[in-house]
């Protein structure tokens, strides 16, 4: 497998399984992004799916006006989504190492979750 990266509005999410040594993946907007491990990029796409999963499950039990905030961690990487169960913003921030955070909005998350979905 060669290098990815894969763009959209607002969003880009790469990884390298090949050239790179240590960071073998990249997540981040059009304005940042931060290299990631493989084992973060796999703990990130991992808990992102589980956090969309998470909300289209509560969709149905939310009011239309209803905002929620759910999150999910493991010992490298922590999420949170916030928003409506249709809508909502991504948030990271990584637990060791350097810890670096970072955020998508409303607008990025369904394409950046889409792209996520292919590394699970």
């Amino acid at each position: 497998m060669e290098r990815v990266i894969k763009t959209g509005n607002g969003w880009r999410i790469g990884w390298d399984p090949q050239e790179a040594v240590e960071f073998k993946g990249l997540v981040g907007t059009d304005d940042w992004a931060i290299e990631l491990t493989e084992s973060e990029l796999h703990d990130f796409c991992r808990l992102s799916v589980q956090l969309a999963e998470t909300m289209s499950q509560l969709s149905s039990e939310l009011m239309d006006e209803e905002k929620i905030t759910c999150e999910a961690e493991s010992n490298l990487i922590w999420l949170e989504v916030s928003g409506y169960a249709h809508s909502y913003s991504l948030r990271f921030i990584l637990l060791t190492g350097r810890c670096a955070e970072g955020c998508w909005h409303e607008g990025a998350v369904m394409g950046l979750l889409q792209a996520a979905q292919m590394q699970v």
